[in-house]
Order: structure tokens, then C-alpha cells, then sequence
């Protein structure tokens, strides 16, 4: 073979190995591109505010935490509610990967864009990608890799810090980033996904919610957008979201930056027996850097398996020193606040963990046999005994039927508790038993509800029942909670034996 042959191969050869290196994309280590913008540089102050924001996170809740959706602003913004999401994950738990779905806002990507490199930077160390599993999903159609895209984009960055503080197990991590709301996409991106929505795996859905209205208009429309991606329903998102949209509200730009990767979430959850739960909202506005009059809304949520939520209200009960000591706080409460219009802190000593679970809660006072103010919440987001206070202070003070109580009727009320478990939501009412369920009704901004015992004091069929809370609780009109959300719930209802400064 003579010099010219054996050049000619080894071009052909370089040739070969150069067209067969863009089969897989370039390896490389991904530097923090936001630190010092975003959150702290400095891997000591990092630190400091990381622990600083987990010390005021939300109480972790029952269940293995499947998913979560966190906001992805600057973190004197949104750090405190991202703190409460990663909080809902055991820290101990040994997690092989983390998949971070978000949005790319520099760079369009057509359907999705997955990280190639080998790991990505924060000023925490090192976070290894998980390569096999990123070169599997390059094999499918609807992924590629746009490295541009990943280079400067925040909203998948800014989530590594908190996983590397909270999480104490070795982890690996699959970036992807997507903007299309094209379904026939979403349905291939998720479907390539889903063989790895296992316990053994994390989804950390990266989105803010509504930019730019005011605070005002932010928390209601928050609040709309959040129940519907409660519902794990894409019409109902798409539906909420175009709702939003034609309300033309004020400087509203979107109700959602990520929604894209929250629609593939959902495609990957469906029919898999989950439930979203809402677990902690505030918007910029609520930091000190933030303007009331323009505003970016931040959420923290969870997904959990139906049947933790069902093992949590089953094995949920109360003993008999437990509704004494909730009875007993619900009076004092009311007779400190009416007093000095403070609510009277509770000592930590008092505390088991039954009083300490976040739950709903309603307190019904009567007065002579009568109905004199009943004020609850579904939400859940206070400890059982907090709860109680607040809805005793509420029911004696701000039932917009009664006049304010007097600090002189205390001695004739009597005080009932009825503590919830959470809402479950119904096609009709089939699923719905007189006496045992209380119903909520929600459309819109419009909701009212009747507890269980309601059922005791009245001779109503279940029709009666749901017909008269649509009419005179949620003033949809009788016949409303026909075109409504239905949701029951059941009550643990205890109340005190006689008045008890009598």
C-alpha cells in the first residue's frame, strides 16, 4: 500500500470517527451559570441560607413525596417556598435519580431538550448526570440535545442547591428542558419517560406561576391555577389557563412560564393513583426586595400515592386527652383573644404528634342549643392544634352572620371540633353518604360546604342536602352543584359535655 492509499484511509477514518461523535452529544462539565445572580456564590453563605430556609419550611407530611413542584426565581424571592416542596422528601430516603423538567427562557427548544454532559456545578460541589439513561432518551425522536439551551438556563440550577443540602444519599441527575405545548409531542416526550417514574426516582417539576400582575390579582389567580393542577387534569389546566387569559387581567403575561413540562408531567402521572396536594404559595411580593404592583406568584406542591393519603386517614384518630386538651385551647383561646386580641402561644411541651399534623378543621359554638358561629378551613397548612385556635378565634369574631362575641357569653357556649380529613373528589353522588360525608362545592370563586352532623339536624335526602349548600353556601342556585366540583370528606366531631363555666 503505497503513502497516497494509507493518507486516503486515514482521512476516510477521521471522516468516519467525526460523523460518528455526533451520534451522542459532547461531554462536558456544566458550570453554575447563575451563582452570585440567582443565589449566593459563596458556598458558605449558600449554605447558611439554605439551613436557614429549611428551619422555616413546611412540616414534611405523611407519604412518600413522588414529585414536586417548585419555583425557580432568585431565591430571596421564592427560596422559602422552594424549601417547603423539597422538604416534603425524606432526607434520608435513597433517591438513584432526580429528573428536573422546566422550561428554557432563552433558547426555544422543539420538543425536548435533555443535558448531554456529564455533570453540572453549583457552588456545593458537583452533580453527576446520569449518562445512560440521557443516551437512551436521545435515542427516541422527541429528544435531542440543544446545549445553548442548557448553558445559561436558570430554572433547572437554581433546584441542585436545595437537593444537595436536603438530600443525604449519592444521587444522579437527568436535566431536561421543554417548551412545547404541541400534544401530540407532550404524549412522546411522556411516554419515553414514564418507565422511570418509579419509587426509586424523583420528578422535580421546575415553574412560577402568574408574572407580573399585582399581588391582588396574583393570589386569586394563583389560587385558580393551582386547584387546577391539583386536579392532575390537562383540560382542566388548559381550561384554567385560558380562563386567566380572557379575564384581562392587569399586566398578566403568563399564568404559568413552565407549563409545558408540567403538561408531560401530568401525561407521565396519568392513571397512575396520585393526588396533588397544595402545600405552601407566596408571590415576590412578599420579600422585601418585591413591588406589590408587579408581582411573580411562587407555589410549592407535592405528589403522593392515593393509597398514603388513604393510610394516613385511616390510622388518623384522636384519644380522649387529645379532644379534651383541643376543647379546652379552642375556649382560652377565644377568652384570651377577646380579651387582648392576641391568641395565647402554646407550649411546645403540650404538643403530641396528632396536634401536630396539618390538617382541616372546623369549630362550631353554640349558644342555648343554637348555631352562634362556625368558621373552618380545608387546607391543612397549620398544625391540628394552630388550626384550632385560629378557627375558634374566627368562628367567635368573624362569622359574617353573628354579631362578635362578648367576652360575658363565653360562659353559654359550647364548643364543637370537627377535624377533617382531606377532600376527595366525586362524579356524583353516588359516592356521596348522608351523615357520614360532609360536601364541598366549588365553581369558580364561588364554595360553600355543610359538615357531616349538618345531616343530623335536618330530615333532607342527600339531593336536599347538596341542593340547599349550593343555594345558600356557595349561591350557585339550587341546582348548581350540578355544573360544580364535588368534593366529601369525613369528620372526627367531638364537642364539650356541658358549658364549661357553668
Amino acid at each position: 500500500m503505497n503513502k497516497n492509499t494509507l493518507i486516503f484511509f486515514a482521512i476516510l477514518m477521521l471522516l468516519f470517527i467525526g460523523c460518528r461523535s455526533q451520534d451522542h452529544p459532547k461531554q462536558h462539565i456544566r458550570q453554575a451559570a447563575v451563582a452570585g445572580q440567582f443565589y449566593h456564590k459563596n458556598p458558605a453563605q449558600l449554605k447558611n441560607q439554605l439551613k436557614q430556609f429549611f428551619s422555616e419550611a413546611k412540616t414534611k407530611r405523611a407519604g412518600t413525596t413522588r414529585a414536586v413542584i417548585v419555583p425557580h426565581a432568585g431565591y430571596v424571592f421564592s427560596g422559602q417556598v422552594a424549601a417547603s416542596a423539597f422538604n416534603q422528601i425524606n432526607p434520608d430516603r435513597k433517591i438513584k435519580n432526580v429528573f428536573l423538567l422546566g422550561s428554557a427562557h432563552r433558547v426555544w427548544v422543539n420538543k425536548a431538550s435533555v443535558f448531554g454532559g456529564e455533570a453540572y456545578v453549583t457552588p456545593l460541589g458537583q452533580v453527576r448526570v446520569n449518562t445512560e439513561i440521557v443516551h437512551k432518551l436521545l435515542e427516541n425522536s422527541a429528544f435531542s440535545y440543544n446545549e445553548k439551551a442548557h448553558k445559561n438556563e436558570h430554572s433547572l440550577e437554581v433546584e441542585l442547591p436545595f437537593l444537595q443540602h436536603h438530600l443525604k444519599n449519592d444521587f444522579k441527575i437527568i436535566p431536561i428542558l421543554v417548551n412545547t405545548q404541541d400534544q401530540r409531542e407532550i404524549q412522546s416526550i411522556a411516554k419515553a419517560l414514564k418507565p422511570y417514574y418509579t419509587q426509586n426516582n424523583l420528578f422535580v417539576i421546575s415553574t412560577d406561576f402568574s408574572h407580573y400582575p399585582s399581588d391582588k390579582d396574583a393570589c386569586k389567580t394563583d389560587s385558580l391555577t393551582a386547584e387546577a393542577v391539583a386536579s392532575g387534569n390537562t383540560d382542566e389546566l388548559l381550561m384554567q389557563i385560558e380562563k386567566n387569559n380572557q379575564k384581562g387581567v392587569s399586566n398578566l403575561k403568563t399564568s404559568m412560564c413552565g407549563l409545558s413540562a408540567m403538561l408531560v408531567f401530568f401525561d407521565i402521572i396519568e392513571d397512575q393513583g396520585h393526588t396533588i396536594e397544595k402545600i405552601e404559595y407566596r408571590n415576590s411580593s412578599d420579600s422585601q426586595y418585591g413591588d406589590k404592583n408587579r408581582v411573580v406568584g411562587y407555589w410549592a406542591m407535592r405528589v403522593v400515592s392515593k393509597q398514603a393519603i388513604k393510610a394516613k386517614e385511616a390510622s388518623f384518630s384522636l384519644n380522649a386527652t387529645e379532644k379534651n386538651y383541643l376543647l379546652k385551647l379552642a375556649r382560652n383561646t377565644i377568652d384570651q383573644y377577646l380579651k387582648t386580641k392576641r391568641i395565647p402561644a402554646i407550649p411546645e411541651n403540650d404538643l403530641t404528634p396528632n396536634l401536630k399534623t396539618k390538617t382541616g378543621c372546623f369549630v362550631t359554638l353554640h349558644k342555648n342549643g343554637r348555631l352562634r358561629g362556625c368558621i373552618g378551613n380545608f387546607s391543612g397548612t397549620l398544625p391540628l392544634a394552630e388550626g384550632v385556635q385560629e378557627m375558634a378565634v374566627a368562628a367567635a369574631t368573624e362569622d359574617p352572620r353573628f354579631n362578635k362575641l362578648k367576652p360575658e357569653e363565653l360562659k353559654s357556649i359550647k364548643i364543637e371540633i370537627s377535624v377533617l380529613t382531606p377532600l376527595k373528589p366525586i362524579d356524583n353522588l353516588k359516592d356521596f353518604e348522608l351523615g357520614k360525608h360532609g360536601i364541598y362545592i366549588q365553581k369558580g370563586m364561588h364554595s360553600g360546604t355543610y359538615l357531616p352532623q349538618v345531616a343530623d339536624d335536618k330530615n333532607w335526602t342527600k339531593e336536599e342536602f347538596v341542593s340547599h349548600c349550593s343555594k345558600y353556601k356557595a349561591g350557585l342556585g339550587k341546582d348548581g352543584w350540578k355544573k360544580a366540583k364535588l368534593y366529601t370528606y369525613e369528620a372526627l366531631i367531638f364537642s364539650e359535655k356541658s358549658h364549661s363555666n357553668e
